[in-house]
């Protein structure tokens, strides 16, 4: 298969210390949230809880992804100033994350 081109998707995984309240996580999305307003390769942000019903979650309870038109454009987003006070803010809250980027790739059959 071919590697798809262009856009980039930056998916976050993430578990919450235990002890950070709802509110604390609800001001965290919405500053995350808010950064697509203050850094202009980040085109889009969402975000949800786990829901599934396998139990694979590996502890892991927060989803969030962005998208990018490009790995130059995460490059930016990952070195802008408001991304690098949030990212700091965010992380002294988490347990523990994993961060993948990847480029959205359609098979056809």
């Amino acid at each position: 298969m071919e590697e798809a081109k262009g856009a980039v998707k930056h998916v976050l995984l993430v578990k919450f210390k235990e002890g950070v309240s709802e509110s604390e996580i609800d001001q965290l999305i919405k500053d995350y949230a808010n950064l697509v307003n203050l850094i202009d390769p980040m085109e889009s942000f969402h975000w949800g809880k786990d829901v599934s019903i396998e139990n694979l979650h590996q502890g892991f309870t927060h989803i969030f992804e962005s998208s990018f038109k490009s790995t130059e454009a995460v490059a930016e987003y990952v070195a802008h100033p408001a991304h690098v006070e949030f990212a700091n803010l965010f992380l002294s809250h988490l347990e523990k994350i994993i961060v993948f980027d990847y480029k959205p790739t359609t098979v056809r059959v």
